[in-house]
């Protein structure tokens, strides 16, 4: 990728979770992968990319331990600031967001994905040049069922329509960030009316309009949410 063809790019990598569903005192972005931790293998994506700036969001009380054990340990010097998440994971990218000097393109990116790779971010860089908004994602393996709040069947949509999405999720800057403050400028009616922001395209499609282009990621994009995502995450590492 030439870089005189290129706009400027950033990543906001969110690692602001606490990851209860790993049954350990160790928050999942600390535990190893091998001799590393999660969030190493992100950031070590990101660096190693086209990516010209990171912004790296950690969890309240966590900003100088991240500086000295995570981005000067291991030398990640794209990361250009290091800040303090929020309650909920819109918080922690709108702060992202924020902190952000200048980019034509921002990648939106939870940490706890380690199995990131370049080819996946050139993929989605071609894509949100042409579309303006991008995310990764795969079509779905199984049959999919619509149930009811008492776990009946609904109905089955078509599994050729169907996918996983992943992160990255990719946009304009503008555009994600004009999505962002008029969420949280309408963030409380959201919550009186019970509304999950489960993701950054859907803040786009909400409060924009704009449609969302899906990319190919990877079966291997996994999220390490659960113990038994570190063996997993090993194995496709060649760690074990």
């Amino acid at each position: 990728m030439e870089a005189e063809n290129r706009k400027r790019t950033a990543a906001i990598v969110l690692a602001a979770g606490n990851g209860k569903r790993m049954e350990s005192n160790i928050k999942k972005q600390y535990m190893l992968i091998g001799d590393k931790p999660v969030i190493y293998y992100s950031l070590r994506a990101f660096q190693e990319s086209f990516v010209d700036e990171i912004v790296l969001v950690v969890s309240p009380g966590d900003v100088s331990y991240c500086k000295k054990e995570i981005v000067e340990k291991y030398g990640f010097d794209k990361v250009s600031s290091i800040v303090e998440g929020g309650k909920e994971r819109y918080h922690s990218v709108f702060q992202g967001l924020s902190s952000l000097t200048f980019c034509d393109y921002v990648f939106i990116h939870d940490g706890a994905r380690p199995m990131l790779t370049v080819k996946i971010l050139e993929r989605l860089y071609s894509c949100v040049l042409k579309y303006g908004a991008c995310v990764a994602g795969m079509p779905v393996k199984d049959t999919i069922k619509i149930a009811d709040k008492n776990h009946n069947i609904v109905s089955t949509p078509d599994r050729r329509l169907v996918f996983m999405v992943q992160t990255p999720q990719v946009f304009e800057y503008d555009l994600i960030k004009n999505a962002y403050d008029n969420l949280m400028e309408n963030e409380q009616e959201f919550l009186e009316n019970g509304i999950a922001i489960t993701d950054d395209a859907m803040v786009v499609e909400t409060f924009t309009g704009h449609r969302v282009k899906l990319v190919e990621g990877s079966y291997e994009n996994i999220k390490i949410t659960t113990p038994e995502d570190i063996s997993i995450a090993e194995k496709f590492l060649g760690l074990s």
